[in-house]
This record gives C-alpha cells, sequence and structure tokens, in this order.
C-alpha cells in the first residue's frame, strides 16, 4: 500500500474547508537616463506581478463556521487500482443479513461519446472516470479519479453519517443494481443507474446516479432510512482531479478548493490552506480544480461543506514531484439529486450549462479581453487546424490592428531622441544646482519651451505603449491558461504548446530577438553603462522564458520579429535626424578660445 502524507481523510478529523509584456524596448521618458528607468520600472514590475500571481497570490481561507459534529470515517474499501473483483457478501459484522442486495462485486460501465463511467455496486460508487478526448502521458484517456487509493481513501460518491457503524454499511454493502436503458441499449436520454440495499438491522438505500450522454454531468440522488428514521449523510468526491501527470508548467496551477456564491466571482483556496469549513450558504458552484480541470457540484444549497488536501510522496529513488489532490464532502439535501461536473475547464462547455460557470478558468484581470481572444483563436483554428500556426496569425492580425499606435509611440520617441542633446544640454546649464533650488523651475521651463518649439509631447510615446500592453496581458494569460492548447502540436519538436520547449530552443530566439530589437532601438547619448544593462535583460529573460509554455513564446518570438519591421517602417518614414549639440561648458571655452584668437590677429 502506498504511504501517505499529510492529514488523513478521517471526516471527523479533516481540516475544515476550505506576462511579462515583449520587452518594451521603446519607452516614453522625457530624458534618455529616464527611458531606460521607465523600461526596467514596466519590466519589473510585470515580472512582480506576474511572479505573485502565479505563486504567492490566493485568497485567505474562510472563516470558520458554526458546524455539527463530523461524520466518522469511511472504512478501507476492497476495490483497489480501479479494478473491481469478486468480494464476499456482506458479513452480518457490517451490518446484518442483506434483505436487498448481491452476493457478488461487479462494475456497472456506462459509455458515453465523451467519457467512460464506471462504478462498483460496493457502496454504489465511482471508480473510473475517464475522459476520451484528452490524454494522459502515456496516451491513455485521462482519468479524473485517483482510484489506486480507494483502500485507504473514500471513491467518489462515497455516502458518509455520523455514525461509523452505519457508515461502513453504507459503503461496504453490495447493492442491487438497475439500469435504464439496460445495457447495449441506446440512450435516448441520460444514463440511469438506480442501486438499492436493505439490510436487517432496518438500515434501507436507494442512490441513483444519472450520466448526461453529451457533456460532462452526472447527477446524485441518495435516501437513507434506519426503521422509520431518515438519516441525513454527506456525499464525498474524492480524491481528484486527476491531471497530476500532466507536465504543466512552473506556474501551472496545483489542485485547490474552488467554490462561488450567486452570481460572484469564484473563490480559490490552496490545498495546504483549505482549513475551514465553508459557510452554509447557497453556493452557484463548490469543487476542486487543477490547471485544466475540475470537477463541482452545482447549485448547492446551504448545508455543510468541508474540504481535506491530500498529498502522495514518490515511489523511492523517483524524481517525480509528490502527487496533489483535493477532496470534499457535501451534505445531501433530502430528496433533492446534486448535480457534479467532472471534466476539462473549456469555455464553451463550461457556458453551455451555466453562463457563470466560465468564471471557473482564471483568466486574471484582463478577463474581459481574453474571452474576445479566445473566441477569435478557436475561429481561426477553424480554418487552420494548428494552433501554433493559429497562435502566429492572431499575432500578426493583433499587431496590425495595434500598428498605429505603435507606430505612433515609435514616431514620438524618435522625435524625442532627436531633441536630446539640446535638452540635455540645458540640464548641463543648471546642474550644479539643487532640487529645491527656486532656480530650478527655470530648467523645467526651458524644457518646456524646447518642447513646445519642436511640437514634441512627452507622454505621448508612453500612452500608446501603455494602450497596448493590457492587450499582450490577456493574450499571454490566454495562451497560459486555454485548455485547447494541452497536447496540441505545433511542428518539429514542440508537440505540446501548453509545455515548456524541452530543449530550449524557443527561450533562446525569444531572448537573441529581444536584444536585436534593442540595439535596432536608438539610444543617443545614453550612459554606456545603461545600454549594457538594456542588452543584458533580455538575456536574464531567457531563463523566465525556460518555463514558459511554448505557445505563449510563439507570440513572443513574432511580436518581437514584427518590431523589428516596424522599426524598420519607422526609419524609412522618420529617418533619425540626431544633431551633436556641445554642452554649454564646451560651447563657451570654444567661443572663448575663438576670441581670443581674433584680438591676437587684431593687434597683429
Amino acid at each position: 500500500m502506498v504511504r501517505l502524507m499529510g492529514r488523513g481523510w478521517l471526516f471527523d478529523d479533516w481540516p475544515a474547508a476550505s506576462r511579462s509584456a515583449p520587452a518594451v524596448t521603446t519607452p516614453c521618458p522625457q530624458e534618455v537616463e529616464v527611458e531606460r528607468r521607465v523600461f526596467i520600472a514596466i519590466l519589473l514590475s510585470f515580472l512582480v506581478l506576474f511572479g505573485y500571481q502565479r505563486f504567492f497570490s490566493k485568497p485567505d481561507p474562510v472563516a470558520p463556521a458554526a458546524t455539527a459534529p463530523a461524520p466518522a470515517a469511511v472504512p478501507s474499501a476492497d476495490v483497489a487500482s480501479g479494478t473491481v473483483v469478486a468480494g464476499p457478501a456482506l458479513a452480518p459484522s457490517e451490518g446484518g443479513d442483506a434483505i436487498v442486495g448481491e452476493q457478488v462485486e461487479r462494475e456497472v460501465v456506462v459509455d458515453t461519446p465523451v467519457v467512460t463511467a464506471t462504478f462498483t455496486n460496493r457502496g454504489g460508487r465511482l471508480t473510473r472516470w475517464r475522459l476520451k478526448e484528452y490524454r494522459d502521458r502515456s496516451g491513455a484517456p485521462l482519468e479524473m479519479v485517483a482510484a489506486e487509493f480507494a483502500e485507504s481513501h473514500p471513491l467518489p460518491l462515497t455516502l458518509q453519517a455520523a455514525d461509523a457503524a452505519l457508515t461502513g454499511t453504507l459503503n461496504r454493502a453490495l447493492y442491487t443494481v438497475r439500469r435504464e436503458p439496460a445495457e447495449g441499449l441506446p440512450a435516448q436520454g441520460p444514463v440511469r443507474i438506480t442501486f438499492e440495499y436493505r439490510g436487517g438491522d432496518g438500515v434501507s438505500v436507494v442512490k441513483t446516479v444519472e450520466v448526461d450522454p453529451a457533456t460532462f454531468v452526472l447527477r446524485v440522488q441518495a435516501t437513507v432510512t434506519r426503521g422509520a428514521e431518515t438519516v441525513p449523510v454527506s456525499l464525498v468526491w474524492a480524491p481528484g482531479p486527476g491531471d497530476n501527470d500532466s507536465q504543466t508548467s512552473r506556474g501551472a496551477v496545483k489542485p485547490e478548493a474552488l467554490y462561488a456564491t450567486a452570481g460572484a466571482s469564484p473563490k480559490r483556496v490552496a490545498g495546504t490552506k483549505a482549513t475551514a469549513p465553508l459557510p452554509e450558504q447557497p453556493y452557484d458552484f463548490v469543487g476542486i480544480d487543477d490547471h485544466y480541470f475540475t470537477a463541482l457540484a452545482l447549485k448547492v444549497p446551504a448545508t455543510r461543506i468541508t474540504y481535506a488536501p491530500l498529498s502522495v510522496p514518490p515511489a523511492t529513488g523517483s524524481t517525480e514531484a509528490a502527487r496533489e489532490f483535493m477532496g470534499f464532502s457535501i451534505g445531501l439535501p433530502q430528496g433533492q439529486p446534486l448535480t457534479f461536473y467532472v471534466g476539462p475547464k473549456d469555455f464553451t462547455r463550461l457556458t453551455a450549462i451555466e453562463r457563470n460557470l466560465k468564471n471557473v478558468i482564471d483568466f486574471g484581470w484582463f478577463r474581459i479581453l481574453v474571452e474576445p481572444l479566445l473566441q477569435s483563436l478557436k475561429w481561426i483554428n477553424r480554418y487552420v487546424g494548428n494552433y501554433g500556426w493559429t497562435i502566429l496569425i492572431l499575432t500578426v492580425l493583433i499587431n496590425l490592428i495595434l500598428f498605429p499606435l505603435n507606430h505612433k509611440s515609435v514616431v514620438s520617441m524618435r522625435k524625442m531622441s532627436e531633441i536630446q542633446p539640446q535638452a540635455k544640454a540645458i540640464q548641463e546649464r543648471y546642474a550644479g544646482l539643487s532640487a529645491t533650488d527656486p532656480a530650478k523651475q527655470k530648467m523645467n521651463q526651458e524644457l518646456m519651451a524646447l518642447y513646445r518649439e519642436h511640437g514634441v509631447n512627452p507622454a505621448s510615446g508612453c500612452i500608446p505603449i501603455l494602450l497596448t500592453l493590457p492587450v499582450f496581458l490577456a493574450f499571454y494569460a490566454l495562451l497560459s491558461t486555454a485548455i485547447e492548447l494541452r497536447g496540441a502540436p505545433f511542428i518539429f519538436w514542440i508537440h505540446d504548446l501548453s509545455l515548456p520547449d524541452p530543449y530550449y530552443v524557443m527561450p533562446v530566439l525569444v531572448g537573441a530577438s529581444q536584444v536585436i530589437t534593442q540595439l535596432m532601438t536608438p539610444q543617443p547619448g545614453a550612459d554606456p553603462v545603461q545600454q549594457r544593462m538594456m542588452l543584458v535583460m533580455p538575456v536574464v529573460l531567457i531563463f523566465v522564458f525556460i518555463s514558459t509554455p511554448s505557445g505563449a513564446l510563439i507570440y513572443w518570438l513574432v511580436g518581437n520579429i514584427w518590431r523589428m519591421g516596424q522599426m524598420q517602417v519607422t526609419n524609412y518614414i522618420h529617418p533619425p535626424q540626431v544633431k551633436a549639440y556641445r554642452p554649454a561648458a564646451e560651447r563657451r571655452i570654444k567661443q572663448a578660445g575663438r576670441g581670443k584668437s581674433s584680438g591676437a590677429a587684431q593687434d597683429k
């Protein structure tokens, strides 16, 4: 048996529930030195923002709510490694002789166009939920149920009661199974499976599961009685999701708690911080998710909801990282089914079920831009058929639309470069004055007069760049999050656009293009130290690119190449006309020398 780390799954012991822009190579300062500082500030600000969002920004755990006593633990199941095997009849010590039940454990398979669901009649629980359209690292359909831990942890659809002995009966009993339509017959609607058990001690259970053939939705309803008394129970979904063998990049989302109240944005709590039960109030959805997949209960009424994380260490000697899982428990409403969505975080499929479900995909601050970009990406791909080329085409279209803004910014920067020597000469005349000296104001007046004389607005180069920055951040968020890129090949060695380049070719190309773009940017009068630093920055960013998904690097590289071409166009339309101006002190010395020579000539 695999040794498990962290907290166990005893419910009475559960913790309570819980981009960088393509280097803006031509920022907009009033002088070259400020220009470098603005560039560095924008670049570092984005890196800090990106790192904070990816690694540190998590909602605080919700405050503990008043809760009823936690139910008892689920005993070990007899279904291991996802394989259902024949087992003995229910022993009297496990709940008495069965009046309604079966003598041998068996499995029930529901095969739909999108999933293969496998249930066991031992407890009427789910042992497999395989997504046919998505593959794991081995190429097999992706498994959303970690059934290999079934001997020590509850399977999905486990029933939980306050009484430990009753909990054992509910989940070890062999239920009778009734399927509608019968196996082999075509289904015109949901496939309905009814599990029923009645024991000699008066315990009676009816659990009904409906699997929607066209979606990733299933509905569960259960009634538990003991004699004439209805027993309140909770339904467990654990452990999951199952995308833990994905080679997603360093910023990939680990399994975490996810919930949203009616009409509100979802809140997320990292697995290790899911230490408080959720307040008992209605929710649009409650569940768990990872980077690309989710398991959600929809339209949950006010009831008890708890979470538990699970960390499974790798095998001895393995270099693999620990596998992270989450589980949650929901009190079953009397006489009402719970609806679950267990599948991909696909924008189209989620919005088809309920519009608010699209918020399950964490597109970040620029969601309003990401959503139309995603629709454009999918529309182009219908004709192209390769998401790598689709990203390239969409990048060109975006840069074409933004060309006027970028061109205006570069032209403004060009004008600033042309008058930079004059501005520097003015500054040198007042270099000896302190910042608080009233005479310093005259320097600002002379600079503004210089700008007016040449028709230059110091902010006109910055504003267009800032307007294009949200588009880049939105596209970067899209390419880092969209499940459409998971497993999508491009060409040659790039077999998955959601993963970093395995041979680091793309990071080097992007870094080199950044350096070339920087060299093409005019920097008259710049401090040599600053020039070297500006060339070093793209090289440093290569180490960031190493863990960046290949799809995002395609966008970045194409954007850099586009800016090189745009720089050539700008140079043709507005060629540089930089004049050399001597510093004021040098001019005075030269003029004094000329005056002395003239006087000597006259004397002579």
